[in-house]
């Protein structure tokens, strides 16, 4: 850098822009001079063999000595707890029918939005894989009793058939399954 840049004063209506007032000369100067040696005064040269002889040098790489501690995580209740104390057990005046009606409604809704409006010019293939990956938690399903069981839903006048094989997954393993429509399956 240049010593004549450095000597240089701000203007000041540059002061006023930046909001700085210019040093006394002499105070300048004495903090730069003290800035520049601290940081640029080399350090002294050491001897590598004097340091290697008074360090020891590890090669290997060691571990701290810190434990890693690991939270806990609350544990759930066993199935001997969930029977223990009823957790499944549905009391009888919360097994009506009529009760579970707001919930089948709620399903229709979720089917309709899933399925873009259930129109009549809808695609039934479209459809089927739709419904196929869907969640079935409040539907009515009637139940065709065969070997292998057939179930069949209505939905605004859509009614759909499902094979017992496609219910063989959880539903959220089945909305992440891709699933084959044959044209015929034999029953």
């Amino acid at each position: 850098m240049d010593e004549a840049a450095m000597d240089t004063h701000i203007p000041r209506d540059l002061e006023k822009v930046l909001g700085v007032k210019a040093q006394i000369r002499s105070k300048a100067q004495a903090f730069t001079q003290a800035f520049l040696k601290r940081n640029t005064e080399p350090q002294p040269q050491k001897d590598a063999k004097g340091l290697l002889s008074h360090k020891a040098v590890i090669l290997e790489y060691s571990r701290s000595n810190k434990k890693i501690l690991h939270k806990k995580k609350p544990k759930g209740l066993n199935a001997q707890q969930k029977r223990e104390i009823k957790i499944f057990h549905i009391k009888s005046e919360h097994q009506r029918y009529e009760l579970f009606l707001p919930l089948h409604d709620l399903w229709k809704q979720y089917i309709i939005d899933l399925c873009n409006g259930l129109k009549p010019t809808s695609s039934p293939h479209s459809v089927q894989q739709k419904l196929l990956k869907a969640d079935f938690h409040g539907a009515i399903i009637t139940v065709i009793p065969k070997r292998n069981s057939v179930f069949q839903l209505e939905i605004n006048g859509f009614i759909s058939f499902i094979y017992g094989n496609k219910f063989e997954q959880r539903a959220s393993e089945r909305s992440a399954k891709k699933f084959k429509i044959s044209g015929s399956i034999d029953l």
